[in-house]
């Protein structure tokens, strides 16, 4: 059973919330971040990049404790405000192609332990401590883990009523995407939705799984602290029908020393190649994948058989690996080799294009998608997907909500 909680969310207020909320930190370049913190005092940036101009020069104990202070500073100023009660909120993102609808709660650290919110990526040590820290220093969270649940019927039709009522918070973004809030606080439907969820017996970490293993050693380090708010984490419950998946494309320095010819014919071993000339073609079914090469799209279509008894040699994303990557370029850490880099699925391969027409890569390969039924495939198995074989959305504003410790 799944259990999930209200909680005392701590917000914008209604006439900033369009200011305070952004983008992952992350996804700014320089001239953009530079730019929306000397302009926007109340861009949550402000908080995250407490000392943006010498971020590089302070350690990140120091940072941490800017990041708490800063935190403060916007509460004392009433930018934030906390709710009275514990509470659930619908959150609806529109984008230009898509609707996205999901439940902010509170997801049990002990449901995390005991395998029934489960996973499918790895995470690294270092960042699950370094998130912990941060956690532990700054007592709050505001980037929550999207989780989907199997989609219902029942929970569908109570999502499209309250959806009817009037919204807490209704703003649009630069990026021209739309963002809808509402408040659940009545305790039946408060009842009615753990009800509902204690019926489901598993979750699905879509996204976030170094959120959510940094919140369960958390919990472990400060148990002792009695602060029930260490027993949950944030989590944006989304239905699985709901969800986009992308695909993360792969783009290599070098040819591992191969000319054009010898490595097109150690392709071919496995691969049927097609020459798309200028074409900018993308794989159309499982399977298939893209490359471009010196110019020229081509089709690969794998050769052999698939062998359909084991879940991680089905995937796409695996077969690339186990017939050019590793054998061929001899890249065999995919998350630290310096040779290989990522471009999602959600990005023009005109990108992939560029970047070798530059010459700072020398091939790309693009893949085709992943679906939520391979994710859960892995999840149920407890198996572990290659390291960047997904790009999923929808993806949260910061400051939106805060969930704090």
């Amino acid at each position: 059973m799944a259990k999930i909680i209200p909680f005392k969310a701590v917000r914008p207020t209604q006439d900033k919330v369009g200011l305070v909320t952004c983008r992952n930190y992350e996804d700014y370049s320089a001239a953009e971040l530079a730019a929306w913190l000397n302009f926007n005092p109340y861009s949550f940036l402000h908080i995250i990049n407490p000392a943006y101009a010498n971020v590089q020069s302070i350690s990140w104990d120091k940072r941490f404790k800017g990041v708490a202070l800063k935190y403060k500073d916007f509460k004392n100023e009433n930018i934030f405000i906390q709710e009275e009660e514990a509470v659930f909120y619908l959150y609806e993102i529109q984008t230009k192609t898509q609707s996205f609808t999901g439940i902010i709660a509170g997801t049990s650290v002990e449901d995390y332990q005991a395998n029934r919110i489960k996973k499918h990526e790895d995470t690294l040590q270092y960042r699950v401590e370094m998130f912990k820290d941060y956690l532990h220093q700054t007592r709050f969270n505001t980037e929550p883990v999207l989780i989907t649940y199997p989609d219902s019927n029942e929970l569908n039709t109570w999502i499209q009523i309250k959806k009817k009522n009037r919204p807490l918070n209704q703003f649009s973004t630069t990026n021209k995407e739309k963002h809808t809030l509402w408040r659940i606080d009545t305790q039946n439907d408060i009842d009615w939705l753990e009800d509902h969820f204690e019926t489901i017996p598993n979750l699905y970490i879509a996204d976030g799984h170094h959120r959510s293993a940094s919140a369960e050693l958390l919990f472990e380090q400060d148990k002792d602290l009695n602060n029930p708010n260490l027993n949950y984490f944030m989590s944006f419950l989304i239905p699985e029908s709901n969800v986009k998946i992308y695909e993360f494309n792969r783009i290599i320095r070098d040819l591992n020393g191969f000319s054009k010819e010898d490595f097109l014919e150690k392709i071919a071993e496995n691969f049927e190649i097609i020459s798309k000339e200028q074409e900018l073609w993308k794989p159309q079914n499982k399977g298939e994948f893209g490359m471009y090469l010196d110019g020229i799209f081509y089709t690969l279509k794998y050769k052999k058989e698939i062998d359909n008894t084991s879940i991680k040699q089905q995937l796409d994303a695996q077969i690339l690996y186990d017939t050019v990557l590793q054998p061929i370029l001899e890249i065999g850490d995919l998350r630290n080799d310096e040779r290989i880099a990522y471009i999602s699925g959600k990005q023009s391969i005109i990108s992939i294009k560029e970047k070798v027409d530059e010459g700072e890569f020398a091939v790309g390969f693009m893949l085709f998608p992943s679906n939520i039924e391979e994710i859960k495939a892995f999840a149920d198995n407890d198996l572990i997907m290659p390291p960047k074989s997904t790009y999923i959305e929808p993806k949260f504003r910061s400051g939106l909500v805060v969930y704090e410790l």
